[in-house]
């Protein structure tokens, strides 16, 4: 499995997001926020986390509109895997490849710290290796992370089984208590919490790993 991982000036998780991926048995390439082309082969993109451009105007507002995303979402449309994680979720929900919106949180602070989620669903190759309704622990790291949508776009989500994960004590003021959502073809996932900082037993936790391990092992079989 080919994956590649986007970097932006302010990305601070994308080498976290490499290690993982490639701990999983990806073969990962870094690509700069100036490229206009994803590696050919590429099955998975991954967003990562941190504050790209500094978080000026909205959160990943300007990473939206930098090369790399034309390329992000043509890479999408033709059916390509997508992960977004904290940062790379905004991102994703600026580039319309998922619905709603990351706003500041409820409270007004940074949240560090790690939350219990919910698995909502194992019908997609992110959570294919969890348990329904499952327990995890997932560390957080935002600021604007109070995901909000209408509530056509909510009906459709739930209707649809396309929340992947819930808080099961919300930090943040999140709709629904959501945690991460999936696109309409399961292929694109969204997420507030780090899985790729719980991946590793000598880094604190491995509920995490469950997710990069369905993913490889999805792909590895397409």
């Amino acid at each position: 499995m080919k994956a590649a991982v986007l970097v932006f000036p302010g990305s601070n998780c994308d080498r976290d997001m490499a290690v993982a991926l490639h701990q999983a048995g990806a073969d990962v390439t870094m690509v700069w926020h100036k490229d206009d082309r994803i590696p050919e082969g590429t099955d998975l993109v991954a967003v990562p986390g941190g504050f790209s451009f500094g978080d000026y105007l909205r959160c990943g507002a300007i990473a939206a509109n930098a090369p790399i995303c034309s390329a992000l979402r043509a890479h999408a449309e033709r059916g390509g895997y997508v992960l977004g994680v904290c940062n790379g979720f905004q991102i994703l929900t600026e580039t319309g490849l998922l619905p709603g919106v990351l706003m500041r949180n409820a409270r007004l602070t940074f949240l560090c710290r790690t939350e219990r989620l919910t698995v909502a669903t194992t019908d997609s190759p992110f959570t294919a290796r969890y348990k329904d309704g499952q327990g995890i622990d997932i560390p957080i790291a935002h600021h604007d992370g109070n995901y909000q949508a209408d509530p056509e776009t909510l009906a459709r989500l739930e209707g649809e089984a396309r929340i992947a994960f819930t808080y099961a004590a919300n930090p943040n003021g999140s709709v629904r208590d959501i945690a991460g959502i999936l696109s309409e073809n399961r292929r694109i996932l969204g997420m507030m919490p780090h899985p790729e900082r719980a991946a590793d037993a000598a880094l604190g936790g491995q509920d995490g790993a469950l997710l990069f391990a369905a993913l490889t092992a999805q792909l590895a079989d397409a």
